[in-house]
């Protein structure tokens, strides 16, 4: 005591405390008959990358989120590698390997082809740099792309990380990570585990803690606030809860996230969304009290949640991403703004009385244009996902035609499984006819021959219906128009006069000429010298004399 005393008198500091002010932790290296990874659970390229690194000459361990699954039992659903090799080391290594991305470089190391193939994301070890280390910018990073082209570690006016590309050792590069259970190293091939920072601790007693002061991570980069949310939906169902020091700044950080580029928050909204646990992620959103103020459109969807149809859809994309079936964000971003294209629509077609309603589908078109303007932004309304979201809302009125060859080219749509799921939900709440969506659904798994005879027996039953044998105006192209028959009908009088009648013109056309039909020599039909004048005083005859019978002119 009196020592501490003496020694802060004369500006000393202890040995002890420095040692626990570092960052850096300390390094454990437990073996299996501890952790209890199965190693089973390990995916054989992940080991193939890692044996490569070390047979470079290089340090290598699978790390991340693949670490802290295989802790809980769990299968992981990608693998990270990290390495002591820079970026081009590793590039060097593999013959399809490809450095991306400018704020951290990273290696993709793909295997396989087309939709099977599967990427392995290998970083180097980052060093652990201070704020007041790194070199300011005066922008963000969109706006000061010139200034940080040349720079490695930069940040902002606000200590935000915009260039992280400084390579260091492994006990910093855990120390640069955000949560414990995430800053965990495992060598698939000694199968050791090598924990800084109580990451085995945390799993077990189901905490997630921030490394270091949650306040300064948070500002570092204001995604970590997203991802803290995500963390704890996928966690949940295991018992996982925040540590109080970590939840604490949380909600009141998020005004941090307003300097994020609007398209990296758009891919952490469909992290959330589309990982399995979207009810789970909204569930947490309101919980921690960022139920609004991350993105715009993820208000809404949190805003809409308890709607029946939007949480059909929520649980539709949980459901499939359990089973290992792929999922579109244009899907449920659509099942969320079909309150406001209905709207849209249902008004364009009821208008204000003395007003004539639009067509049907640009009705449609006019609403969905405006659910666009309104909602989606600048981001994420364009290209193919607001192309996939525009044609599953288009092809809504097409499913309540069910005869002639409507039905064949709808179901041959690359887009008709996602209209069909789409129509399946709106049945499921009642917005369209049960029978309906049933009919789809055998008619697209039908044969060609069955699809034929659903299509016939659809229309004899449409023709069943009251009110299908009503008179309609029969136009003079179609083929049961008078014109087009043999027999005379008395809704129409010959120019001539009517057949036989005393005093008719023994001259006129016949009723084959009316009829349409061509003279015996081929020449033209005589209904043209019909529809002309006739000239006073017998003239047609004196001009004509036999031309009506011979067709000419």
């Amino acid at each position: 005591m009196i020592k501490k005393f003496i020694d802060r008198l004369l500006g000393k500091t202890s040995a002890t405390p420095s040692r626990r002010a570092s960052p850096f932790g300390k390094r454990e290296d437990v073996p299996a008959d501890v952790h209890g990874i199965d190693p089973k659970l390990v995916d054989q390229r992940a080991l193939d990358v890692v044996h490569t690194l070390k047979q470079g000459g290089f340090e290598a361990y699978i790390v991340g989120g693949a670490v802290r699954d295989l802790l809980l039992g769990l299968r992981p659903k990608d693998f990270d590698v990290a390495t002591s090799a820079t970026p081009e080391q590793v590039k060097g290594l593999f013959r399809r390997a490809f450095i991306i991305g400018r704020r951290f470089r990273i290696v993709h190391v793909i295997y396989g082809r087309g939709r099977e193939h599967e990427v392995i994301e290998v970083s180097t070890f980052r060093a652990y740099l201070d704020s007041a280390d790194a070199e300011q910018v005066a922008g963000n990073e969109r706006t000061s792309k010139g200034e940080l082209a040349g720079m490695k570690h930069a940040v902002d006016a606000s200590g935000r990380v915009l260039r992280d590309n400084v390579w260091g050792p492994i006990e910093q590069d855990a120390a640069r990570r955000d949560f414990s259970i995430n800053a965990m190293y495992y060598d698939p091939e000694s199968q050791t585990v090598v924990d800084f920072h109580h990451g085995i601790r945390d799993a077990k007693k189901k905490t997630l803690r921030m490394i270091g002061d949650a306040a300064t991570r948070y500002r570092e980069d204001p995604v970590r606030i997203i991802r803290a949310v995500r963390f704890a939906a996928k966690l949940s169902g295991l018992g996982f809860t925040f540590d109080a020091k970590t939840l604490a700044p949380l909600a009141s950080s998020h005004t941090l996230l307003a300097d994020v580029p609007q398209s990296r928050l758009f891919d952490e909204m469909l992290k959330l969304l589309q990982t399995g646990h979207a009810l789970a992620s909204v569930a947490q959103l309101k919980a921690v009290g960022l139920d609004t103020g991350i993105y715009p459109l993820l208000d809404v969807v949190v805003q809409r949640a308890d709607d029946e149809f939007v949480k059909l859809a929520l649980q539709d994309t949980d459901r499939r991403v359990g089973e290992g079936k792929p999922v579109a964000p244009s899907f449920l971003l659509a099942c969320v703004l079909w309150a406001d294209v209905r709207k849209g629509w249902n008004q364009r077609l009821n208008p204000r009385p003395g007003q004539r309603p639009p067509p049907p589908f640009a009705a449609l078109q006019d609403a969905v244009d405006e659910a666009f303007d309104a909602r989606i932004g600048d981001v994420s309304g364009r290209g193919k996902l607001g192309a996939d979201m525009r044609e599953i809302w288009m092809m809504q009125p097409r499913f309540d035609k069910r005869v002639g060859t409507s039905p064949f080219s709808l179901v041959d749509q690359a887009r008709f499984r996602a209209g069909f799921d789409f129509l399946r939900l709106r049945a499921q709440v009642g917005e369209v006819e049960e029978e309906l969506a049933h009919w789809w659904e055998t008619f697209s798994m039908a044969s060609d021959d069955m699809r034929e005879d659903m299509v016939d027996a659809q229309r004899r039953e449409n023709l069943a219906k009251p009110g299908a044998g009503k008179a309609r105006r029969v136009k003079r192209g179609d083929s049961d128009h008078p014109a087009g028959t043999s027999e005379p009908d008395p809704r129409f009088r010959s120019s001539a006069g009517d057949e036989g009648e005393e005093g008719g013109d023994d001259d006129g056309p016949t009723d084959d000429a009316e009829a349409g039909a061509p003279q015996a020599d081929g020449s033209a039909p005589a209904k043209k010298r019909r529809r002309r004048r006739r000239k006073p005083s017998g003239a047609g005859r004196a001009e004509g004399g036999g031309g009506e019978a011979n067709g000419n002119d």
